[in-house]
């Protein structure tokens, strides 16, 4: 450890000994800065919408114009039972309504008759009493018969399935040809948006999620951010990890994210001031962090510094200071190239 220490002050002292000119560089300030520190999850979107489309009524599939991975929009056919029976049922149950119609206005007729014979003592209250039994009697059955009509056009609807909602076909359970019966598994699939993530966060920073302006933020791996929406966390924590379960709904959008795709989310927990410096302006030797910083002389002294945070992408990083320099000094921005030439004199 001692000789590392040395060899830092002699790269620092030779550095200063044999510094180039500063005309040519660039210098940027040291900064002080808000920094909001994450800790990194792991996330997975999933479907808001996910189902299985099962049969409602006993056929035979003849159509199905989906197949697996097919996009569908909602309200589309994917399947299509064959619906001979169906129809059957519903003529059938049409010419029961018809003769219930017929037998009613019999009925009505006969009761119409009967009813001043019965005022003027003609007509018995027995005879009365059986024409309004049978009059009722045919209202009951012209009711049973629309509501037959009513149950068969239903049967007759279940014979093409539609899509509840715009997706993707995830699954197919049945073939053309194969008879199905009432709550069998047709197609599987999910909706494209809304998306949500789901985490597992740990229990210290579970009460970070409820704090204002301490929404986080969500990356796909290509760093593009999603837009957020509702945050819901689960009032237990779960197994194996004993972290508290959040789900976050997302705006999928032009994005392109789907269920299954792993992202990055990232939760603040800590925000304090902090001095910020360019990542292009730190000098990597070994174990050596250091930045050249302009002297009141005007030239460029190699100081040893310790880092902490790292924020921003690969083309714009920044780097925290923890020890080193202070707030107004400022550094070389490309101290390879000024190390590169102190080193060639």
């Amino acid at each position: 450890m001692k000789s590392r220490f040395l060899s830092i002050a002699a790269m620092a002292a030779w550095a200063a000994a044999h510094a180039a000119p500063t005309a040519a560089m660039e210098w940027v300030t040291v900064e002080r800065a808000s920094l909001v520190e994450s800790v990194r999850l792991d996330g997975r979107i999933e479907a808001v919408q996910e189902s299985t489309v099962s049969a409602q009524t006993a056929g035979t599939i003849v159509e199905l114009p989906y197949d697996v991975d097919d996009l569908v929009g909602a309200g589309e056919l994917i399947a299509r039972l064959d619906d001979t029976e169906q129809r059957a049922r519903l003529e059938q149950a049409q010419a029961n309504l018809e003769e219930s119609e017929s037998g009613l206005e019999d009925a009505r007729q006969r009761y119409q008759r009967i009813e001043p014979l019965a005022e003027r003592g003609v007509a018995s209250q027995s005879d009365l009493d059986q024409a309004r039994n049978a009059l009722n009697a045919a209202r009951a059955r012209v009711a049973r018969a629309r509501s037959a009509i009513g149950e068969a056009r239903e049967q007759l609807d279940y014979t093409r399935v539609t899509a509840p909602y715009g997706g993707i076909i995830t699954a197919r359970h049945v073939e053309i040809g194969e008879s199905v019966r009432p709550g069998q598994a047709l197609l599987s699939g999910f909706a494209l948006d809304p998306l949500r993530v789901v985490a597992s966060v740990p229990q210290r920073y579970v009460d970070r999620i409820d704090e204002k302006g301490s929404d986080p933020r969500v990356l796909l791996d290509d760093g593009r951010e999603l837009s957020l929406g509702k945050i819901t966390r689960f009032p237990f924590a779960s197994a194996p990890g004993h972290g508290v379960t959040v789900r976050i709904t997302i705006d999928n959008g032009d994005l392109g994210a789907y269920p299954g795709q792993l992202v990055r989310v990232l939760l603040p927990v800590e925000r304090r001031e902090a001095l910020w410096i360019p990542a292009a302006s730190l000098l990597r030797r070994s174990e050596l962090r250091a930045v050249f910083v302009r002297a009141d002389s005007g030239q460029p002294r190699l100081r040893q510094v310790r880092i902490g945070a790292r924020q921003g992408d690969d083309h714009d990083q920044r780097l925290e200071v923890l020890s080193g320099l202070a707030e107004g000094e400022q550094v070389a921005l490309d101290p390879e190239t000024l190390f590169a030439r102190s080193r060639s004199q």
